[in-house]
């Protein structure tokens, strides 16, 4: 099971001094992914419903200060700054970018890591965001993605790139570099919902959920449960071996404070280190094959100590 955290691609500590140092720690400690999330502008106003706040506001890292790294620019700086972590989009907002850019990015930093890059993906959720950068109209967000994914994996795969869809075509051109990855990068789904479940069962090569999604909540060790199995349900629907399709998971801040209970059950990897690793087990069992924490603390040394708390605390105690 790989076991990392997600990197500040925004607000103060995305300087590539501190970055780079928190890759390098973690790498030391024992992590073995990291990830980056999307965004390539801010609108001034944001009206969007956030799906991760319980009353669905959203707090800007430009807010903080400092600047916000595009992500996949990122993940070439990481490439060379790391030796051995898998590198993930931790979502890559695909309407963003055109799918042969896009799948361009992705293999060339696939080439410059020796092959560790993962491209967690979803549809994306602030609408502002979406004419300024040219994306295709917000309201087709989900069928643009699907159709950009099958792009990814022709470009990737194909020695005569050929594809006709509804929002993009291509063809009559050669693409390389192929990634390193046989069978292409591979691709996490992100997202909670049915219609992102179903996605990841029929287009991903994993689920890649978030466990604090008021809307559809898998921050209990049954709700993920049972999330878990709906989404292989929707796999053999879509005519898939259920195994085929890997298990992950993006869980909260894990701390060493008192459990946080939610319905008389207590919130997952909450309560200190042994719930944790209890935690990490049960979800073992899940078949998870990727568990990624929030350490970031707004303060570099505070996020340190986080992640060192995690690495002596619980690394040791569990099966990788």
């Amino acid at each position: 099971m790989d076991l990392g955290f997600g990197l500040p691609n925004g607000g103060p500590l995305a300087t590539p001094e501190t970055i780079a140092q928190l890759a390098r720690r973690g790498e030391e400690l024992g992590f073995s992914i990291f990830a980056v999330s999307d965004h390539i502008i801010f609108p001034a106003d944001i009206n969007s419903r956030y799906p991760y706040s319980p009353d669905g506001s959203y707090s800007n890292p430009q807010n903080e200060g400092g600047a916000v790294l595009e992500p996949l620019a990122l993940l070439g700086f990481l490439a060379n700054a790391t030796r051995t972590a898998k590198l993930l989009t931790s979502v890559l907002v695909v309407p963003y970018r055109h799918p042969v850019l896009a799948a361009k990015l992705l293999s060339t930093v696939d080439v410059l890591s020796n092959g560790r890059v993962i491209a967690g993906i979803g549809t994306g959720w602030m609408a502002e965001e979406f004419p300024p950068v040219g994306a295709p109209p917000f309201e087709a967000r989900g069928t643009v993605t699907d159709e950009y994914i099958a792009v990814y994996r022709e470009l990737w795969s194909s020695a005569k790139p050929n594809y006709r869809g509804k929002h993009i075509e291509v063809g009559g051109i050669l693409f390389e570099p192929k990634p390193v990855q046989k069978g292409g990068i591979p691709i996490w789904v992100g997202g909670e919902s049915a219609p992102a479940m179903r996605r990841a069962a029929r287009l991903g090569d994993a689920w890649y959920p978030i466990g604090c999604n008021p809307r559809h909540p898998l921050d209990t060790l049954e709700r993920f449960t049972a999330g878990v199995t709906t989404v292989r349900q929707f796999a053999e629907q879509a005519k898939r071996d259920p195994a085929s399709l890997k298990i992950t998971y993006w869980s909260v801040v894990p701390g060493e404070g008192k459990p946080v209970m939610i319905d008389g059950s207590r919130m997952l990897f909450t309560g200190g280190a042994e719930p944790v690793i209890a935690d990490i087990e049960a979800f073992r069992r899940l078949g998870v094959t990727a568990l990624l924490f929030n350490f970031y603390r707004g303060d570099l040394q505070k996020t340190l100590n986080a992640m060192s708390w995690f690495a002596s605390e619980v690394l040791p105690k569990v099966k990788r």
